[in-house]
């Protein structure tokens, strides 16, 4: 058996895609994608030797935001 990954583009390939799971040709299976902030974040962390607290994360958030609005 042999997987690939296709990526729709017109909305027409989709039902002929059905059609062949409906014939038990090929079998559709739906991925867990990890969202692209998560992917990143979980990048970073690997080069990092310290992971940022929630805490940490919200007080650098709330200070950069109080920069920006202060101008």
């Amino acid at each position: 058996m042999e997987s690939i990954r296709i990526e729709i583009l017109n909305p027409k390939a989709k039902s002929l895609i059905k059609n062949l799971a409906d014939m038990d040709l090929i079998r559709i299976k739906k991925e867990k994608m990890k969202p692209d902030f998560a992917v990143l974040l979980e990048k970073l962390r690997t080069h990092s030797d310290k992971v940022p607290t929630l805490e940490e994360i919200t007080s650098e958030v709330e200070s950069v935001r109080n920069a920006r609005y202060e101008k």
